[in-house]
């Protein structure tokens, strides 16, 4: 064996797949976020649907009420 200084090949080659790692890490942490946010707007849609659904099905029961009220005084 020799002590032949090492050439700089494999400290580039480190250097490139390290920043490229660094690089898919950004991405994935980027996707991660926004399947997050993605998610949270889901359920704050199906919220939104849940409670609308509530409000329309009360009105529905105070216009039963009143149509049978109106027929009742009718008879």
């Amino acid at each position: 064996m020799t002590d032949r200084p090492r050439t700089t090949a494999p400290t580039t080659q480190t250097s490139r797949t390290r920043s490229t790692e660094m690089y898919l890490m950004h991405e994935d942490l980027a996707r991660a976020h926004s399947r997050e946010r993605l998610q949270q707007a889901h359920e704050a849609r199906r919220g939104h649907q849940l409670a609308l659904a509530r409000r329309l099905g009360r009105k529905a029961e105070r216009a039963a009420l009143q149509a049978r009220l109106h027929l009742a005084r009718t008879l």
